[in-house]
Formats: structure tokens, sequence, C-alpha cells
């Protein structure tokens, strides 16, 4: 072999080792890579065929490079991982520069800049639906209910021979944080349908600031569509394999529920009375038979005896404070805490307002509890079917976040208050 001259070592060195090959054609496309890698982010709430594309170009690069070790493994896994597991969580590519002072805070949970800037810390693990306890004797499995807004749903289906009722769950948060992909409650929604004995769809909606009110109500009511398309396709598809049968086929569509925790209630309330207004037309087959509110995050100016009292309640998830901020972020920019969506009782027609037969779980350490309870007796009084119970002893989100022997107990209380309710 030929001396390399003196002269040109400097030039061609690079380029005379064994790696010759690697820094000629996989250092630009490493950096090809790493750059459609962060535009992810926002080709996520592009459409469907967009999406695959960009997805098939970013599949061809780790077979490319699988004979290297320059990019990390788990970078790797990252970048393929499920892009519809709550998205609103995922580091955005412009999370290291400045974006000013922040304006809304709720510690520990959501951090809100003065230029827009959100950040949502993964205070709870996200869990994906094969995390089953084998004894639940329950499946569970995604669906994508809407690409575009990226709203999807894990279901939850008990393993029986006959058909069971359905419950499309929306899970709490303040309208601002929180995941259907949250452990807790994947936890309390699989061992709720093993209980009860039905199918679960937890919807998993956008959140505010970044889509205030009335998008969840939207999403809410977009899943319910989604559900009665679904049942209309298996009618006249039966036995096709479809991707929805594992779930369709143990349904009772003639006994459909809403419901939620704290936010989620809500959600589910204003869903069910946008379905109501029109008498369920829009549904129909579908049909709606009742409505399930644990402790729903209503509000108003005037403060109740349990907001006043409670307000730093370390017995509860949600204090006064944590309230207020949640509510400025989630309603219309100008509006306070007497709207409709939050408070309402207010500036509706009780004689006119249709609602569903209504369940509402009431915590008694719980800054809510108060407007739970005047949210009951109004409508009782207005001639509504509704009926409550008071869980003594617990706060917020008790069901889902506390580990105590006493939640404990009155989580399975609730659960089977809820089985009695679904059961008439």
């Amino acid at each position: 072999m030929c001396p390399i001259p003196p002269a040109m070592k400097t030039f061609i060195h690079p380029f005379s080792t064994p790696y010759s090959a690697f820094f000629t054609f996989s250092v630009p496309l490493i950096f090809l890579y790493i750059y459609i890698s962060k535009e992810w982010h926002e080709v996520a709430k592009c459409k469907t065929s967009h999406r695959k594309s960009i997805h098939s170009l970013l599949s061809f690069f780790p077979s490319f490079l699988s004979a290297s070790s320059y990019i990390p493994r788990k970078i790797m896994a990252t970048l393929t991982s499920n892009v519809y597991l709550s998205p609103q969580y995922n580091v955005p590519k412009d999370h290291h520069l400045p974006h000013g002072c922040v304006v809304e805070e709720i510690s520990g949970l959501i951090r809100v800049h003065k230029d827009g800037y959100v950040e949502r810390p993964q205070v709870l693990p996200c869990v994906t639906a094969s995390t089953m306890s084998p004894e639940l004797n329950v499946t569970s499995g995604d669906m994508v209910i809407d690409s575009a807004t990226n709203t999807w749903a894990r279901f939850y289906v008990p393993i029986c021979q006959h058909e069971l009722p359905l419950l499309v769950y929306f899970h709490g948060g303040g309208f601002c944080v929180g995941s259907a992909a949250w452990s807790c409650y994947h936890d309390f929604l699989a061992r709720l349908s093993a209980k009860v004995g039905c199918v679960i769809m937890s919807v998993n909606y956008r959140l505010a600031p970044e889509n205030p009110l009335p998008a969840p109500y939207d999403d809410g009511l977009r899943a319910l569509m989604w559900v009665k398309q679904q049942m209309l396709y298996e009618q006249h598809n039966m036995g096709s394999g479809s991707n929805s049968e594992w779930w369709t086929t143990k349904c009772n569509f003639s006994s459909v529920f809403l419901g939620g925790d704290s936010a989620g209630a809500n959600i589910a309330y204003n869903v069910a009375t946008r379905v109501a207004a029109c008498d369920g037309a829009a549904l129909r087959p579908l049909s709606l038979k009742g409505l399930i509110l644990i402790q729903p995050f209503f509000g108003g100016e005037v403060r109740t005896g349990s907001e006043k009292c409670m307000a730093q309640s370390s017995g509860s998830a949600l204090n006064l404070a944590a309230s207020d901020t949640y509510w400025r972020l989630a309603l219309p920019c100008g509006a306070n805490r007497d709207h409709p969506w939050c408070n309402p009782l207010v500036k509706v027609k009780l004689e006119q307002l249709k609602v569903l037969r209504t369940l509402v779980c009431i915590s008694e350490i719980d800054i809510l509890k108060d407007r739970n309870l005047e949210f009951c007796d109004t409508l009782v009084r207005a001639g509504k079917r509704v009926e409550f119970e008071l869980f003594r002893g617990v706060g917020h989100a008790f069901q889902i976040l506390s580990k105590s022997q006493i939640s404990k107990n009155r989580t399975m209380e609730m659960m089977a208050r809820v089985k009695s309710f679904m059961a008439l």
C-alpha cells in the first residue's frame, strides 16, 4: 500500500479509517433524522396521512443505523413510542428558550408563562393499556377517536359472555391536567369495570389553557358520535373482524351512561345537557340512561361555606387557590365563575332544563361539598331525578389519589353505589 503524502494527511485522514463509510453516509442522515424527530411534535396534530408518511420516513433510520451506537437506544425508543399517549405531556422542542415570567401556577401541576408557554410536570406515571392485573378479568385497549385533535379513548371490557352497559367516562384535573393513561385512573377504572360489570370508555380530551372550554365538551360530544358510528358499523358488518369488534360486541348500546370525576363530571354534565336539549335525536339509536357525577367541579362568584372553611384542607386534593386558577385557565376570556359552564345554577330556567337521571357522589372533606349539595337540592326541587351519596371522612379525588384504609373502604362503597344506580 502506497504511503499517504504528508501534505494530504490533514485533508483525507478522516476518510482513510475503517469508519470512512460511516462519516460519508451516516452523519448527514443522523442530522436529518434528528431534525425530523424534532418536528414530530408539530406533525402530531396533522392529518393521519401526513403523520404516516413522516412515520415511514422515520422508521427507515433505525434500521439503517442499527449497526451504529451513535444514537442511544433510549432516544430511539422515545421517538417511536405511541404518539397518541398524552401528547400534551411531551416536552416541546422550544422548552429551553426563555418564555417570560410565570403568570399562572399550581405548584407541581402546571405553570403558564407570559408568552403562553405551558409546563406540565409528569406528576403521575402514564401506563399502557396492557398494564392490567390478571385477577380482574378485564381486557383493555386504546382507540383513536379524532386524529386531528388527538382525541382517543381507553376501553375496559370485562371478560364475559353477555352484553354489558357502557359507561363513557371523563377524567378529572381541572380541565388543565390529567390523562386517561394516568396510572391512578387506569387502576380505578379497571376495578370499577370489574366491580360494576360494565364496559368503560375513558376519553382523553384536549386540555386548557391551550384548548379552553368548550373544547372538552366538543370532544365529549364527538366521542359519543364516534360510539354511535362504531355501533352502526358493527350492526351492518357483523363478524367482519373490525378493530372495534373486541369491545362493541360486549356493549348493550341501549344502556349507555355518562360519567366522570371533578372536571370530568362537569364535562359529562354539559355533554348530557347538550344531548338532552335535542331529545337525544343526534345519538339515536344510541340511548343515554343516566349520569354519574363524582365530586363535580362547579364554581361560582359567591363562596360557599365549605369553600371558606376547607380552603386548605390537608385531607383533600383540591384547595380554593387551585380551583380559582383552574377556572381562570379554562373559562373563555373575560368570563367569571358565574358563567354557566362553571355555575350551572345561574342564567338557566330550571323548569326548561332537561337532565338525565343523575347520581352525584360527594366527599365530606371537599371544598366542593356545599356546592354539590346545593346543586342536588336545586335540581330535586325543580322536579329532576337526582340522587346523591355523601362519603364521610374523605376528600376530593380520594378514590384515585388516596391510599388510606378509609379511602379504600369508601371507594368500594362508591363502586357498589354506582353498580346499583346502573342496574335500575
